[in-house]
């Protein structure tokens, strides 16, 4: 049974983010057309998309196809969250850890969601306009910035980053099996900040590695290297920017709203289609 998640930590915030929730509902509950297999899909990450320079941290991209790539994060969104509820184990950790391990470990379960179901994207740059344009056409900044707040894009450097990652997984071709027990070892990660019951969140995450182990050992000759490999691989999960992601996937459909308070309102606030 699902702890229940305390009324007035969210009120306010279900008020405010009510219309963009309902949005995120129906993307996510959206029926999908039948699709090839990813591997017929597949362009090398490493491949630039969407810049003809260097990938510089004043790039900025959006998606070259938003409608369906968006479409396609968002079922990865709600696999995360399906795999989250269906944990029992996850329910039995303090409702206060339950947020911290949401809050910290969002990001590196969602880009692994996009490794598993092989998300690959285009971009393309979008270019804001110069210091001394605005000067010129006499803007202010402020006002500006007001009108491109909703249109800044994501970092190409961390974008690239983040597709990078997405190709070293599929060089792997991580099996449904491998890509479950990551899941619990990113979930149940011992090294979240503030956890009260951090026993128990260990005692499931060596259970999670494990699993991983012996099902390597069994499948791959006891090829422990490889365990070694997508260890790492997940280490690196979690250096992807949160906000190139709320930015790049989830902008278009949320507006202003946060990706987090909503993830956890999904959570915890049982919707009418599930």
């Amino acid at each position: 049974m699902a702890t229940e998640f305390p009324e007035e930590k969210f009120r306010r915030c279900q008020g405010e983010t009510h219309h963009a929730k309902n949005t995120l509902y129906q993307i996510l509950n959206k029926e999908h057309a039948s699709e090839t297999k990813w591997h017929q899909q597949y362009r090398s990450p490493h491949r630039s998309t969407g810049s003809n320079g260097c990938s510089c941290m004043d790039t900025r991209v959006v998606l070259k196809t938003p409608e369906a790539t968006c479409r396609r994060a968002s079922a990865v969104l709600l696999k995360t969250v399906t795999f989250i509820r269906n944990l029992p184990s996850f329910y039995h950790v303090p409702w206060e850890d339950q947020l911290v391990l949401i809050q910290q470990n969002w990001v590196p379960l969602f880009v692994l969601g996009m490794a598993q179901e092989g998300v690959d994207f285009d971009l393309r740059e979008i270019s804001a306009p110069s210091l001394l344009k605005k000067i010129l056409l006499n803007q202010s900044l402020a006002a500006s910035d007001e009108l491109g707040s909703s249109s800044l894009g994501a970092s190409l450097a961390e974008v690239q980053k983040m597709k990078n990652l997405l190709g070293k997984f599929w060089d792997l071709t991580i099996s449904a099996k491998e890509y479950a027990y990551l899941k619990g070892i990113i979930l149940f990660n011992s090294g979240c900040h503030d956890l009260k019951c951090l026993p128990y969140v260990q005692t499931l995450q060596q259970e999670a590695q494990q699993a991983l182990v012996e099902f390597i050992s069994m499948m791959f000759q006891r090829n422990l290297g490889r365990f070694a490999q997508i260890l790492q691989l997940i280490a690196s999960l979690h250096d992807i920017d949160a906000d190139a992601i709320e930015e790049l996937f989830f902008r278009p459909i949320l507006g202003e709203a946060t990706l987090n308070l909503l993830l956890l309102e999904t959570l915890y606030i049982k919707p009418d289609w599930l």
